[in-house]
């Protein structure tokens, strides 16, 4: 690893979930933005980093088109995901010419693009962060000859809180323990008991899974999988997350970089009739359960 491929790994590391806009990150003060997407580019294709992008033009798909042509009463898609494709049915458009709400409107676009309805034809890359196997990377095997010329002391501070953190030596759990009885993971005491969980269990432990492994609520399905098996069978498991997401408890979305996780994993995921499979788990509410 350069240098300076090193340094962006680093410049992640001071920020808060080690995420930041691609525009905050400076490996070196002159640096151009052309040299720094380069930079995030082979280290994304090393799967030491990952990306959130924002669509910026977009055309629609010959999928698109045909669904287009059926009567808008029966189709399995959303009003708002019809106007996206009436938008761009004669061309390449930005995203701008929707009327609906920014927010909103990379939502439905992405969406759309997962189903392969519409084509992305440019985007920008609007945040990223440091994946577990960057993480890992930097704690396991990088070994470096910089000199001070290459890394500053607040890297190296941020360097030394990655490896407290993932030693478990904060000055939290330096401090004598509580007598508080510590909980008995969901997962440990249905294996022991037999019992399929209710739904409420499965969103705990999708957030305790999502706490323990630091995810940041994008919790890839296989994980909680791992966890459930065998207790719930592969379709039980996916009848119960469609039931939490019908009650917007959480939301199930699909996976675009694959470059990060093996075939296995991915092949986890829940199959869909168009589109990629649906692969993270984000919890939409604070609704812990009480033991």
């Amino acid at each position: 690893m350069a240098p300076k491929e090193l340094k962006f790994l680093l410049k992640l590391l001071g920020f808060p979930n080690y995420r930041a806009p691609l525009t905050k990150i400076q490996p070196t003060p002159n640096m151009k933005a052309a040299e720094r997407n380069n930079l995030y580019r082979r280290l994304c294709n090393h799967g030491f980093v990952a990306s959130a992008v924002a669509v910026t033009k977009f055309k629609i798909a010959p999928p698109g088109k045909s669904l287009l042509k059926l009567d808008p009463t029966g189709l399995l898609v959303k009003e708002e995901e019809f106007q996206v494709l009436q938008a761009c049915a004669k061309g390449t458009i930005s995203p701008q010419r929707i009327s609906m709400p920014d927010d909103k409107q990379q939502a439905v676009i992405q969406g759309l693009s997962q189903r392969g309805l519409i084509k992305i034809v440019d985007y920008r890359i609007t945040e990223v962060w440091l994946t577990q196997q960057g993480q890992q990377y930097l704690l396991e095997n990088y070994e470096s000859n910089s000199t001070s010329e290459h890394i500053h002391l607040k890297m190296l501070t941020d360097y030394l809180r990655l490896l407290r953190k993932s030693q478990g030596v904060t000055r939290k759990q330096l401090q004598p323990p509580t007598t508080e009885p510590q909980k008995e993971p969901i997962a440990k005491k249905l294996i022991v008991s037999g019992s399929k969980p209710t739904d409420a269990e499965i969103l705990q432990l999708i957030q305790d899974l999502d706490k323990e492994l630091g995810t940041n609520n994008y919790l890839p399905i296989f994980y909680l999988r791992q966890q459930l098996q065998p207790t719930l069978s592969k379709e039980e498991l996916e009848q119960a997350l469609y039931r939490l997401q019908k009650q917007e408890q959480i939301e199930l979305s699909a996976l675009v970089h694959t470059q990060n996780y093996t075939p296995e994993q991915i092949n986890a995921g829940i199959n869909q009739r168009v589109g990629s499979k649906l692969f993270f788990i984000q919890v939409t509410v604070d609704s812990r359960v009480v033991p």
